[in-house]
């Protein structure tokens, strides 16, 4: 009848009501801000040894793989923050509702607890298997991954070639053994859930037994009874949620194996003592009894290699498809070491000169180039802080691509590549160029970096060239006479061996091999 006891207990409820609130808002903004930290410190390490291993990992490897293993550490950042912080609630739950439970009787008590380690126990039975079922999933969604990219970078030869059906199949088979794999996980994790249910289920009911049992007894009172079954209602969720914890904790160990498996690969850059940061100048580029092969092959791609390719000269390498041209260049580049025999820098050995140093020295043009969304002034001027306009303005116009740019709306600042302005092969090969060019190193390498050319942009460009090679050490790989012709030396590979150096005129005379693929171009005839 105390009418201000009432406003009381109004006030009190909405003071837990406002406090329950806010405390949800305030662990909803920590967890959020906790898993994007930690999130983006995760992924930024995995991506920072992506970056350093050497291009061989990226040879034998799918993209899918590599998707697959960035979505392995939500798995990770997951169990860090979110499942951590309810585990760690569950457990004081747990301690403070199993107290209650003991002091109103040990008896319940230990059963709840005889009970619970069934329950766990079942539970982990089955770890094992999940542990096998997720790593056959992993490679499978892998696939799919892969399949996927696959069917959208290559949507225009699948379009060309009527090869619709073929591939939407081949997407649709990976699918079903995904499907097969996911069935065996729905059966694996229905026979779990029955069987814990089961196990909790049976437990709960002895429990209330056990205590109507006790209440008849009068050991325990009515309300006793009614407490004891609310304390066990509030200690089953904490419960479910540890096994989850468990379950949680086994997929972030798996995704941990998984994310070793990258971060034990050796870096491409190997910080031993004897790298020197220091390039020779003027030095001509040897090459002494080289050989390679790629991993899993015995057939030599190149063998027994002898080259001088000299300072300030231009040296073209021609030969069939095969021959080993990409190959050699991919050696020069750093990208592979060799199997046999050894690269030098005049005294200096390629294999003691530090990557970051080597590639700040030289420029390349390779036949699969990538050009980034991005605008145009960045993707000539790559890894740069500050552009330099005349710089940029002048590679452009080397590369014959400054008339273009310069009909664009907002010329250098226009965004490329797959969110802007698409742009045709031969206009990207001129960017291509044009950041070769930008970089202006005193070594370059060029690989068929005109072949998508018309003769009239090609003849432009190489008259450029030309001139922006003098002082530079040039190796240029071509299939095109007008691209190699005028160099300084003219090396023919065949099979993986050289069998003909000398200018053109000279290897003309001779009348071998690089005569035939003159002929073959210029159906010279006798």
């Amino acid at each position: 009848q105390n009418i201000h006891f009432i406003y009381l207990i109004l006030f009190a409820q909405l003071f837990l009501f406002a406090g329950r609130t806010g405390l949800e808002l305030i662990r909803s903004w920590i967890l959020l801000h906790l898993s994007t930290r930690i999130n983006i410190s995760l992924i930024s390490d995995f991506f920072i040894k992506l970056m350093n291993l050497p291009i061989s990992f990226f040879d034998v490897r799918m993209t899918g793989d590599i998707m697959q293993r960035i979505n392995d550490h939500r798995r990770i950042e997951r169990i860090l923050t979110t499942s951590s912080l309810n585990v760690l609630f569950s457990v004081i739950n747990m301690i403070v509702m199993g107290g209650v439970l003991a002091y109103y009787n040990l008896q319940i008590f230990f059963v709840f607890f005889a009970g619970s380690i069934l329950y766990f126990g079942w539970i982990t039975l089955f770890l094992k298997r999940r542990e096998e079922l997720d790593y056959k999933r992993f490679s499978e969604v892998s696939q799919e991954q892969s399949k996927v990219m696959e069917l959208i970078n290559g949507m225009q030869e699948i379009k060309l070639h009527n090869a619709e059906k073929q591939k939407r199949w081949g997407w649709e088979y990976v699918q079903a053994r995904l499907f097969r794999v996911s069935i065996k996980g729905l059966v694996l994790e229905q026979t779990q859930t029955i069987g814990s249910s089961v196990i909790n289920e049976l437990k709960n009911i002895f429990i209330i037994f056990l205590s109507a049992k006790l209440v008849i007894d009068g050991q325990i009172t009515l309300g006793m009874m009614l407490a004891i079954s609310s304390i066990v209602g509030s200690l089953n969720g904490p419960i479910t949620q540890l096994i989850e914890f468990v379950r949680e904790v086994q997929d972030a160990k798996i995704s941990l194996a998984r994310l070793s498996e990258i971060h034990d690969k050796e870096d491409e850059v190997q910080q031993e003592v004897h790298q020197t940061q220091d390039i020779p100048k003027d030095a001509d580029i040897i090459i002494k009894d080289l050989s390679y092969r790629y991993l899993g092959s015995d057939i030599p791609v190149l063998e027994d290699l002898n080259l001088i390719i000299p300072a300030h000269k231009v040296t073209a390498i021609v030969g069939v498809s095969g021959s080993g041209k990409t190959t050699l260049m991919k050696l020069l580049l750093k990208f592979y070491d060799p199997n046999k025999g050894e690269i030098n820098l005049g005294n200096t050995q390629l294999k003691n000169i530090s990557q970051k140093a080597w590639r700040n020295n030289i420029g390349a043009v390779m036949q699969e180039g990538f050009i980034f969304s991005d605008t145009i002034a960045n993707n000539i001027a790559i890894g740069v802080d500050k552009i330099d306009k005349e710089r940029l303005i002048y590679a452009a116009d080397v590369a014959n691509i400054k008339e273009y740019i310069s009909g664009l709306p907002l010329g250098y600042n226009t965004k490329i590549g797959s969110e802007g302005v698409g742009m045709s092969t031969g206009q990207k090969q001129r960017l291509l160029i044009a950041r070769a060019v930008y970089k202006n190193p005193e070594m370059l390498f060029f690989d068929e970096a005109t072949s998508a050319l018309d003769a009239n942009n090609e003849k432009v460009i190489m008259g450029k060239l030309d001139i922006f090679f003098k002082n530079k050490t040039v190796v240029v790989i071509a299939h095109r006479l007008s691209t190699v012709m005028n160099a300084d030396q003219i090396v023919v590979l065949d099979k993986g061996k050289i069998i003909e150096i000398g200018s053109h005129s000279a290897l003309v005379e001779q009348k071998g091999n690089y005569f035939e693929l003159v002929r073959n171009q210029l159906q010279l005839g006798n």
